[in-house]
């Protein structure tokens, strides 16, 4: 299945455990991705997009019973410019009907977050992994440039517009 730039094999995959890290890293293995495991709750994948080279982390926070994704790349923002690349996190998080966009202030980084709700020993299927990891990744390229144009001294207005801009039609 397809989403976006991204391609995944997971039809083979089976949800039978209730740690969903247990999905996830089935279906790392199965489409040859890089990761890295920290204990049972913890699994960072490495992906390379378009734009950026993402970690993906995927938390399982058993007590709360939310499967967790943050989604960091390569841009730190400079304290001159965290005012302007927060406006643009309100656009853009306005526009997203899933997860949502954060300025980590204590060092300028940009991630992308999103969770599951797996309560009441809900299991994480291969698909829903699927979703979720696509889900970060489209919403990282979409709108990765916009966050270069704030970087560059552009207002998140300017930026915004540029990254909205869809093509009608075929040419």
């Amino acid at each position: 299945m397809a989403r976006g730039a991204f391609v995944y094999r997971t039809e083979s995959i089976d949800a039978e455990s209730a740690n969903p890290i247990d999905v996830l890293h089935a279906v790392a293995i199965e489409n040859g991705w890089p990761f890295e495991e920290h204990g049972g709750d913890e699994i960072i994948l490495s992906m390379r997009g378009k734009y950026a080279d993402y970690r993906v982390f995927f938390t399982w926070m058993q007590p709360l019973e939310v499967f967790h994704v943050a989604c960091v790349f390569d841009l730190t923002v400079p304290e001159p410019r965290r005012t302007e690349l927060q406006r643009l996190v309100a656009c853009i998080n306005e526009q997203l009907w899933f997860g949502h966009f954060d300025l980590w202030t204590p060092d300028g980084t940009v991630l992308f977050r999103e969770a599951l709700l797996l309560v009441g020993g809900v299991t994480a299927s291969a698909h829903q992994c699927e979703v979720l990891l696509g889900t970060a990744l489209d919403s990282c390229e979409r709108y990765y440039p916009a966050f270069q144009w704030v970087l560059v001294d552009r207002s998140a207005s300017d930026a915004i517009a540029a990254v909205s801009i869809e093509a009608a039609g075929e040419a």
